[in-house]
């Protein structure tokens, strides 16, 4: 994210014509270098930052407030008015929104206390001020909608070969869609099996295929490929211009191969990731080599696959043990599915 996004940022909200927000201003031009350098976050996570400040900047503005104006009620303020107005309009922002908001207000004051503005952090902390919300467990597919969603495109046509290397490719390494965006042609590794992938932060991590995956890739390379590339590029996989191929161009061919599968549910790029997760855990895979594979930095963000493991398990016994009589008043989603603090989804 370019200084430039951040100024306009700044000046969008000039009309709120508040003098204590020109620090908040001068402090959010160099805050992009906190969040590139100490932090390693992405360059779609700078959006965001971008996007949340620009809420707080706005309550800062309509009640006459300044950073330094931080302390409980001007916090609690926040969360009210995030929940009932934010999006304007007497509209409220959902749960999992203002938690996030929440945690990027956090990550801002931190900033301002290695910059000096502040001995220690000014914005409070305890249970009162953690907002909660009920974690939703990530949707997968079976295996047979998988097979079906792999078989979807047709084998015959240059983009139907591209498109059965690019579902082969996020079902068999479980990368996120901005990691497969970003492949290039140097990052495969056939002799070994291995894609070099670039996470969230810029962290690089080697995930592996099989069969299928290979034999996909190896065709839409010897022959889709060569007849899309009009130029030379290293990016991986091309659109019919011989250009990278945007992300809302993965977004939409997965989602036209899951309607023509008859898939369950609509499926997003990253519903191939929870489903690569799921699908290893069910087939004895260690959680540890799994939390690996997806580029999770800390283990609980794996563990959530074993909730949805759980669930299945629960499902099935229900169903078919003939003295499995469900407690009252409980489901099997229920059962796994307990209230949790929010996450910042820093590692999904």
């Amino acid at each position: 994210m370019h200084q430039k996004s951040w100024r306009r940022l700044a000046t969008s909200l000039e009309n709120a014509g508040h003098e204590g927000l020109t620090q908040f201003d001068q402090y959010l031009e160099s805050f992009p270098r906190y969040i590139r350098g100490q932090r390693g976050l992405s360059e779609n996570t700078e959006r965001v930052y971008l996007a949340d400040l620009q809420s707080f900047r706005q309550y800062l503005a309509a009640e006459k407030l300044s950073l330094t104006d931080m302390d409980r009620q001007t916090l609690r303020g926040y969360l009210a008015w995030l929940a009932t107005q934010g999006k304007g309009g007497q509209q409220g922002y959902a749960r999992v929104s203002v938690a996030r908001k929440l945690t990027v207000v956090r990550a801002f004051y931190r900033f301002l206390v290695q910059e000096g503005l502040f001995r220690s952090t000014p914005v409070p902390s305890g249970q009162s001020f953690k907002v909660k919300i009920s974690k939703s467990l990530p949707d997968f597919l079976g295996q047979g909608e998988v097979a079906r969603l792999m078989d979807a495109p047709d084998g015959s046509t240059v983009h139907g070969i591209r498109d059965k290397a690019i579902l082969e490719t996020l079902y068999a390494c479980g990368v996120r869609l901005a990691e497969i965006h970003g492949l290039n042609l140097p990052d495969i590794n056939f002799p070994s099996n291995e894609i070099l992938v670039r996470g969230k932060g810029s962290k690089e991590r080697m995930v592996l295929f099989g069969k299928h995956t290979e034999e996909a890739l190896r065709r839409y390379l010897n022959e889709s490929r060569r007849e899309l590339v009009s130029k030379p590029t290293q990016a991986l996989f091309l659109n019919r211009y011989g250009e990278r191929l945007s992300r809302r161009s993965f977004e939409k061919l997965v989602r036209r191969y899951s309607d023509q599968a008859g898939t369950r549910t609509s499926v997003h790029p990253h519903t191939l990731r929870h489903t690569f997760a799921t699908h290893m855990l069910e087939g004895g895979a260690d959680l540890r080599v799994i939390q690996e594979l997806l580029g999770h930095s800390s283990p609980t963000t794996t563990q959530v696959y074993t909730h949805v493991t759980k669930r299945e398990a629960l499902s099935a016994y229900l169903s078919h043990h003939p003295r499995a009589d469900e407690p009252a008043g409980r489901t099997p989603r229920q059962a796994a599915e307990p209230e949790e603090q929010v996450s910042t989804g820093k590692d999904d």
